[in-house]
């Protein structure tokens, strides 16, 4: 059977659910299920030639709806050589276009799944400064999301705690299937010395010293204004602290020269911008712990890499995952502001070297349990070839 799957950027730097696709891609396809995608990024951005399935990229939309004409064209004319269309993410014009090509060619054999990719999380309609946009959503889920989500064979969410939050915020909220199939997380390659060779050029004061590594989009969700404020408070108490790496795509943005500002007179705290291939997993292998302090984090497939290299995680209560992550002694977790994250960061600091390697080892247990590909590439498998395989 061959699957569509329909999402606005496979660009790696607009966040997780790009890697979050291919993922999925790579760990769901057999001889019995195959994938394409289309998107709607230029058909010569470089991101997109180191993938092996299809693409059809049918360049950028316009305005902050991310309008394509061409899209719904597209799916007008290509819509019934698929088995199975799947949506990742909501608000902008693939989900409205893909609902109406889908209800104009409605033929019985093609199934329809939705996956929010957290987009449904009562955060966004609540947090300051996205009064406009929560008012847009609601309109938005009036007028073309809500006939999506409740006419779809099934909903497709990473975790237990993005679905029983998903319905919080909009109603009428009817999906005719709930699915949880988990977000399988590739094994990272087995540390070298290569990988540290790489890191340390990027970063060469970090070599040979301790470090906590922050890896995320710089975005005011991800929390960093509150994890450098915490650092420094720390550190001005006279705390000794390991440095702080700050490392992902964002810098150049408004609030990215906001926290590099907010940073300027620590020295210990270093900004790298964004990390791949060896000099990424160099950056996870070396660190003493990972942290993200996020206000809202879906899945955190960043937080999952660090389970996978054996590093403990300091999030906050918001990452999605953390019930999991608590329950098997992989890190701590702190509430999403400013008192918790200082509270957070001390235990650490206050953490036996012994407890800190107990705690590495259950990280690596945590993802080998929980985050897998193979587990999540059988569930995600099964709900896309038939309807037989039911997981609510």
């Amino acid at each position: 059977m061959l699957v569509l799957h329909v999402l606005p950027t496979l660009d790696p730097k607009a966040g997780g659910l790009s890697q979050a696709v291919r993922n999925m891609i790579r760990y769901a396809s057999s001889p019995d299920l195959q994938h394409e995608v289309v998107c709607l990024d230029p058909a010569d951005a470089s991101y997109l030639f180191e993938d092996s399935f299809k693409i059809y990229a049918l360049g950028k939309g316009r305005t902050a709806w991310n309008y394509h004409g061409e899209l719904r064209s597209w799916l007008n004319r290509n819509l019934k050589r698929y088995g199975c269309i799947l949506v990742h993410g909501l608000w902008q014009y693939q989900s409205f276009a893909v609902y109406k090509s889908w209800k104009k060619t409605r033929a019985a054999s093609i199934r329809l799944f939705v996956m929010p990719h957290g987009m449904l999380d009562p955060y966004f309609q609540r947090a300051k400064g996205r009064r406009l946009k929560a008012l847009r959503n609601l309109l938005f889920w009036k007028f073309t999301e809500k006939q999506l989500v409740n006419s779809a064979d099934g909903v497709l969410f990473t975790c237990e705690t993005e679905k029983q939050l998903a319905g919080e915020n909009f109603q009428p909220y009817l999906p005719k299937k709930e699915h949880v199939i988990g977000l399988g997380v590739q094994q990272p390659p087995a540390f070298t010395m290569d990988m540290g060779m790489h890191f340390f050029k990027i970063c060469p004061e970090l070599a040979g010293i301790p470090y906590l590594l922050f890896l995320s989009r710089i975005d005011p969700k991800k929390g960093l204004d509150l994890l450098i404020t915490a650092y420094q408070n720390l550190c001005s108490s006279g705390q000794d602290l390991p440095s702080l790496l700050i490392a992902g795509p964002g810098l150049d943005s408004p609030y990215g020269r906001e926290m590099q500002q907010l940073a300027e007179k620590t020295t210990t705290i270093y900004f790298s911008g964004m990390l791949e291939g060896l000099a990424k997993w160099g950056a996870f292998y070396n660190c003493e712990a990972f942290v993200l302090p996020s206000h809202q984090e879906n899945f955190g497939i960043a937080v999952v890499e660090a389970l996978a290299c054996s590093k403990p995680v300091l999030i906050s209560n918001q990452v999605n995952i953390y019930q999991e992550i608590e329950m098997e002694g992989a890190g701590l977790i702190g509430a999403d502001n400013l008192e918790g994250l200082i509270k957070q960061l001390e235990q650490w600091l206050e953490t036996e070297p012994q407890k800190r390697e107990t705690m590495g080892f259950n990280a690596g247990r945590c993802y080998a349990k929980h985050y897998s590909e193979n587990s999540a590439g059988n569930i995600l498998s099964h709900i896309l070839i038939g309807p037989a395989y039911e997981r609510s």
